[in-house]
């Protein structure tokens, strides 16, 4: 049975909410720790064991850690930035970790918030470095960075993954989420962390999103329970018109391996704000679900969304079409 998840965010965070998604049959939900604590998601994560409770359902729940991924700071505020604008980084600007100021040199490209907003490095000195922006939008706290081209030396399990993971026995966790897996020692260091942690019997989730993870997937993925077609960070270190390829590619490997996949990210992203899917958007859950895949995921569908129970429902929906044609 192909499972399904949403994720957790305010849009969905109450217990009737909850217990009404478990009834109509979703799997679980995921709670993205890149813009806060696992402690600061208590009152979603009560919420949710009560409507366990009253619905007769025990969820899973997966953490999805920050891992070596990049980071805007807290912003006093968001930022509009218009076609042609420029962005200072480091003294004077946004603030940046020191690893990721040092590699950015001129031309280097930026893309925020999974290429919403991309700036492109022109100059810079020491401390600070002064971008151009070539496609303008709202840059906003904690929103996603990549750098295409550039491989950070970061170890795979951050300290606050570290600090949310020595006390995730209590909240109900039944996996987590790696992102940015690219080696064996990647997943090797966090069954380590898991493991001093308690939680050796934890689900691994492993997310491939860049080219590197797609090159080395056969040598990792027998570490992980369900690897991940992390569509967003994908579809931003490759070209764009790449990502259906690299989905098959991995998707392929994963059914040779008979191994469970994952397809996350903009599976019904337009009912963010419609309460009707697109076609093609009906249509990719469908032929991920031909493909191979084991689980489907929501993400600003359901935590930001003003329709997530009908996103919740629309991909239970399309998941049950597509694998009775499967079958």
């Amino acid at each position: 049975m192909i499972k399904t998840y949403v994720t957790l965010g305010p849009a969905c965070c109450d217990e009737a909410t909850l217990a009404a998604m478990l009834r109509m049959g979703i799997t679980g939900f995921r709670l993205n720790l890149s813009h806060r604590s696992l402690p600061e998601c208590q009152p979603w994560t009560d919420a949710l064991q009560r409507a366990a409770a009253s619905a007769g359902i025990p969820p899973e729940l997966i953490l999805d850690l920050r891992g070596p991924e990049i980071r805007l700071p807290l912003l006093p505020h968001p930022i509009q930035l218009q076609d042609g604008d420029y962005f200072l980084f480091g003294a004077g600007g946004v603030a940046l970790d020191e690893d990721v100021l040092a590699v950015l040199a001129p031309g280097q490209e930026i893309l925020v918030d999974d290429g919403a907003v991309v700036l492109t490095v022109q100059d810079r000195d020491e401390h600070s470095v002064r971008c151009r922006c070539p496609q303008g939008g709202l840059i906003e706290s904690r929103k996603s960075l990549t750098l295409p081209g550039v491989q950070l030396q970061r170890s795979a399990v951050s300290p606050a993954d570290a600090a949310d993971l020595a006390v995730a026995a209590h909240y109900g966790v039944t996996a987590v989420m790696q992102p940015f897996v690219r080696s064996r020692r990647d997943l090797l260091q966090l069954r380590q962390t898991l493991a001093e942690q308690g939680l050796a019997h934890l689900h691994i989730f492993a997310k491939v999103e860049d080219a590197q993870g797609i090159e080395t997937l056969e040598t990792w993925m027998d570490l992980c329970d369900v690897v991940t077609v992390a569509r967003g960070d994908l579809g931003s270190n490759l070209p764009l018109w790449e990502l259906p390829r690299a989905q098959k590619r991995i998707a392929a490997a994963c059914r040779a391996a008979h191994h469970d996949f994952l397809v996350v990210t903009h599976l019904l992203q337009s009912m963010i704000h419609s309460p009707v899917p697109t076609r093609a958007e009906v249509t990719d859950i469908y032929n991920a679900c031909l493909d191979g895949a084991s689980a489907l995921m929501l993400t600003g569908e359901t935590a930001l969304g003003a329709y997530s129970m009908a996103a919740a429902e629309m991909l239970l929906r399309v998941a049950k079409c597509g694998e009775q044609d499967r079958s």
